[in-house]
């Protein structure tokens, strides 16, 4: 089954990655506003808005999950906060406006909200969403946040696991095996023997809307309805550095739905199709991933770049689905970081290109993360002054 991993880490005075810190660079102009420290200009808040003040510790992640009941809304603070310039960098005693455009789960169901001090206070009237006066806004900030990329990415991509990764369910038949004829040659001993026995199967590229047959039924714990994604183990993968075998790519297919269940077997329906889904094909838990958000601002300039020791162990670019030499801006791909090294959905690194001894690495572009498995994460090209190469060395943006 495919781990899906929470906890976009936006830091609070601490760095959004213990494995990858060293790259990273917080704001360097502190400044007292207030009883606190901070690099941003917090305005006072409108009047009659629910605040939340940042505590030490609090990431917009963690607030949001709080707040609104959904991690992944966290770019909806940000939206209401637009003082903040970088999302990974919050500080305790600044304010958080709060709505009004989501409602915070932490209202009762009489009225009451949170005060100013994040306590429950007494029930006020929305203001309405307007600009905030004061606020001192750059090109990066000013955008909405947009998706980073669109669910075929994530659905129809792809993960890279171990070799022998194990898998609850498979497909073994569909409803076209018996619909052709018997290929016996009459007073023949010898029957022609294809790829799923004697038997002519009439169509084997399944598509969207056909039936198939699985090998688990109510003895294995499958149930009417429940969703599954369609799973082709590929190639092995190997570390464009260290020439080792980091794993096995699995693809996705496509995605089927249970619609009745016996003691061993199982009638489904497949309802997306990547590519053509095969009998003998594996099958495992269906896990909805969301889309991340965020602000696509501009690219690091190539007159300050990071310098070659500090991408010495860094991440790099991995492996691409189609084997594809050359990466552009859409594509996707995948590296060698995931939950282990603290990489969430919507994480964005910055690509370089190596240059020759004695002069500086080149930032050539970027990509943003879409979805995290355990050692390794998929990625999409969202920038690129160049062809992007496996092998390329990645920085946290």
């Amino acid at each position: 089954m495919r781990a899906r991993f929470s906890g976009l880490i936006l830091v609070s005075l601490a760095l959004a990655s213990t494995a990858l810190s060293a790259a990273d660079r917080p704001p360097q102009d502190l400044h007292q506003v207030g009883d606190h420290w901070t690099a941003w200009d917090p305005p006072v808040p409108p009047e009659g808005a629910q605040v939340q003040i940042i505590q030490p510790g609090d990431t917009l992640w963690d607030l949001a999950a709080k707040l609104y009941k959904d991690p992944y809304l966290w770019p909806q603070l940000w939206e209401n906060n637009r003082y903040i310039l970088d999302a990974h960098w919050i500080y305790p005693g600044d304010p958080l406006v709060i709505g009004p455009t989501v409602a915070p789960v932490d209202q009762l169901a009489d009225g009451t909200g949170l005060d100013d001090e994040g306590e429950i206070g007494p029930p006020e009237e929305a203001p309405e969403e307007a600009p905030i006066e004061g606020v001192q806004t750059s090109s990066a900030a000013a955008g909405s946040p947009v998706p980073l990329g669109y669910e075929s990415d994530v659905y129809c991509s792809g993960y890279i696991d171990d070799l022998d990764k194990p898998f609850p369910y498979r497909i073994i038949g569909s409803e076209f095996e018996k619909l052709g004829p018997d290929l016996d040659r009459g007073s023949s001993d010898v029957s022609i023997q294809g790829s799923y026995g004697s038997v002519n199967t009439a169509r084997y590229n399944l598509t969207v809307g056909d039936v198939i047959y699985l090998d688990g039924g109510s003895q294995g714990g499958l149930a009417p309805g429940e969703m599954y994604t369609v799973v082709s183990p590929k190639q092995k993968v190997v570390h464009p550095k260290t020439r080792e075998v980091f794993g096995r790519y699995y693809h996705y297919t496509g995605r089927v739905r249970v619609l009745s269940v016996q003691e061993t077997t199982a009638i489904a329906e497949i309802v997306q199709a990547c590519d053509p889904v095969l009998v003998g094909a594996a099958l495992q838990p269906f896990e909805p991933e969301p889309v991340p958000l965020g602000r696509v601002a501009a690219m690091r300039p190539i007159n300050y770049p990071s310098p070659a020791q500090s991408l010495e162990d860094a991440p790099v670019i991995l492996f691409t689905q189609d084997e594809l030499v050359s990466l552009f801006q859409d594509h996707v791909a995948f590296i060698d970081r995931g939950a282990d090294s603290d990489v969430t959905p919507g994480d964005v690194f910055t690509v370089y290109r190596l240059n020759r001894p004695g002069l500086p690495p080149m930032p050539i572009g970027e990509v943003a993360v879409l979805s995290v498995q355990k050692k390794s994460s998929t990625v999409r090209v969202i920038q690129s002054k160049t062809a992007l190469f496996v092998g390329d060395p990645l920085e946290p943006k």
